[in-house]
């Protein structure tokens, strides 16, 4: 792990890799240290910004040091919280891109969609756009490169696998990824406190819907 300066107000943490982000982040949102106001987790590192008037860059950096190495640390253990339920995504399952994924796994579209609905997914980072969230769990399997040619139009709604995670596309935009279905869902609307449906950390379960947009047993 390093830590790094990022301005006068926060710290970057590197890690390895993305479960050492989801661990880290987990510890960190479960017992927050003292001083610290906000947690931006992404792929590889973790923006812990922080008040210089409740805390300093060298204590905080102790603090960290303390917590990526599953610590109790200094400051007094949170009180445990029961996690929330995982937030239910219905997902028609009729995206453009089956055909071409299953070329590419030498699966059926009927296997990617049952190993899709079986992951365990979690929210890890957001980014690209305001409520994009990128969405790990994703059955080895399927984790295939970015489309070579990107969409110049994802339609709002839209599910798409890349690499090792899911997205769901909060609005119309251009787009890479893999498109495997589209829910009626809305993951960000600017009139909700907060605006973002889905948030790092949070667990997600997709579930197959119907063409009318019901769930299906």
């Amino acid at each position: 792990m390093r830590i790094l300066p990022c301005g006068g107000e926060a710290l970057l943490v590197e890690v390895a890799n993305l479960q050492e982000v989801e661990e880290l982040y987990g510890r960190l949102r479960r017992n927050i240290p003292p001083g610290v106001i906000d947690l931006v987790p992404a792929a590889r590192t973790i923006l812990v910004a922080f008040d210089p008037a409740a805390t300093g860059p060298a204590r905080l950096r102790a603090l960290l040091q303390e917590v990526s190495a599953g610590s109790a640390g200094r400051h007094p253990p949170a009180t445990a919280k029961v996690a929330p339920p995982a937030m239910i995504i219905p997902v028609r399952y009729d995206g453009p891109d089956l055909g071409d994924l299953a070329r590419l796994t030498g699966l059926t579209p009927a296997q990617i969609i049952q190993r899709h609905l079986h992951g365990r997914h979690r929210v890890a980072f957001c980014g690209f756009a305001p409520g994009f969230a990128y969405i790990s769990g994703l059955d080895p399997s399927l984790r295939v490169p970015r489309r070579n040619s990107p969409r110049t139009r994802v339609p709002a709604g839209a599910i798409a696998i890349a690499d090792e995670f899911t997205g769901v596309y909060p609005r119309a935009s251009p787009g890479g990824w893999h498109l495997i279905g589209r829910t009626d869902l809305t993951v960000f609307d600017l009139t909700r406190d907060p605006p973002a449906l889905l948030m790092p950390g949070a667990a997600v379960r997709f579930v197959a819907a119907d063409a009318a947009g019901a769930v299906r047993s």
